[in-house]
């Protein structure tokens, strides 16, 4: 056991930071052109736009509130084509309007445009943002849409035997398919859309998928203090990052500590191996690869912290990562192909696994923490004491 006089059943408790504030917004008077946050709330989480009220909260009074309890609700619904909750609230210092907007099933556009809003911040989308939340309103996934252009002989044979070799040792898939051919492999793993293969067959099998899916790869740096010493570049099908990924960061970029137990030589890593195995997979199955950004891997004196473009539901806004959720994978066709290699389990435990393993080796546990709007997130693993 290692010195430092911590019990083994000492439970050290996995924290998530989460940048969010509520979704209220306060108007002193109301304008047509608040109608972008009814917009915004109704395509978000829902909020509270609250008019008569400054920045502070403090109730500065409405001009015509009778007049307006009965606009505002008729300009919604012949604008944004959603009905929304009105009251009238008084307080000491005068009166003001509470607008109560829920939670939209459907896309809502005002005047063309598509707002969302996440705690004070309201954006318009567009681009690959707008294209993410139109898929995620149609629940479908961004990892499950044709790619015209990539053909299945394009595929890597060599990729696509590795994934039969585990697949076979993991028992997740029929013998007959993975002894069959590529077509029924590809079809059984729902990778195909008519005569199309899907944005997640060209991540998982193809030689380069970056050709098709730009920033698709991994970045390793080492850094003293704020310097950059040296890095690298993971690129190829996404078994083969995990699988590089994790051969670099324990031969290039951190050494063990040898100690022995008598005559048995014992080395201890600074982060337990399977533990940031766990934590490598979960980023490039959760990964938005919408956004141009690569996964950033930071090796320091102290800790190994991964960035990751993931896109966490709001369930995971309000729960610690610790505990067990249900399995909402951003990827799903991507998590499946992980799955049947017998990479990952199929109940959403990657999370409460990454946190086990580190307790079991006495090892510190991992911090999550969620960049402001929920466009990225931050898993911080600190070094061992003993390391």
């Amino acid at each position: 056991m290692p010195s430092g006089g911590r019990s083994p059943n000492k439970r050290r408790k996995a924290t998530l930071v989460v940048s969010e504030s509520k979704n209220i917004e306060r108007k002193r008077s109301w304008r047509d052109e608040h109608l972008k946050w009814i917009c915004g709330f109704a395509n978000a989480q829902g909020g509270v736009l609250e008019i008569g009220k400054n920045d502070r909260g403090e109730v500065v009074g409405v001009p015509g509130v009778r007049r307006l309890l009965k606009e505002i609700p008729g300009n919604v619904r012949s604008l944004l084509g959603i009905a929304v909750g009105i009251n009238l609230k008084s307080e000491s210092a005068g009166e003001y309007i509470e607008v109560v907007v829920e939670p939209h099933p459907h896309p809502v556009s005002y005047m063309g445009e598509f707002h969302y809003c996440r705690g004070r911040t309201k954006q318009v989308l567009v681009g690959a943002a707008l294209s993410r939340f139109l898929l995620r309103s149609s629940g479908r996934t961004w990892d499950n849409e044709p790619l015209p252009g990539v053909r299945l002989k394009a595929l890597d044979e060599r990729v696509l035997e590795v994934f039969r070799r585990r697949a076979a040792a993991s028992g997740r898939l029929p013998a007959y398919i993975l002894g069959g051919p590529v077509e029924s492999l590809i079809e059984n793993l729902n990778l195909r859309d008519g005569a199309h293969l899907k944005r997640a067959a060209a991540l998982l099998f193809h030689q380069s998928p970056g050709r098709f899916v730009p920033d698709a790869c991994v970045t390793i740096g080492c850094f003293r203090g704020s310097d950059l010493m040296f890095q690298d570049l993971i690129e190829g099908d996404l078994f083969t990052q995990v699988d590089r990924t994790m051969d670099l960061l324990y031969t290039k970029y951190t050494r063990g500590l040898v100690s022995y137990d008598n005559i048995c030589r014992v080395e201890t890593s600074p982060v337990p191996r399977e533990a940031m195995r766990e934590a490598v997979t979960n980023a490039v199955i959760h990964r938005d690869y919408a956004s141009p950004t690569t996964i950033q891997i930071r090796v320091c004196d102290d800790r190994i912290a991964i960035w990751n473009a993931a896109r966490l539901s709001p369930e995971w806004m309000t729960t610690l990562l610790a505990e067990d959720l249900p399995s909402r994978p951003h990827n799903p066709r991507v998590a499946n192909a992980f799955f049947r290699a017998g990479m990952i389990e199929a109940w959403g435990r990657g999370i409460r696994r990454i946190v086990d393993i580190c307790r079991e080796a006495e090892s510190p546990v991992p911090t999550w923490r969620v960049e402001s709007g929920g466009a990225g997130i931050w898993v911080r693993f600190p070094f061992s004491r003993t390391y």
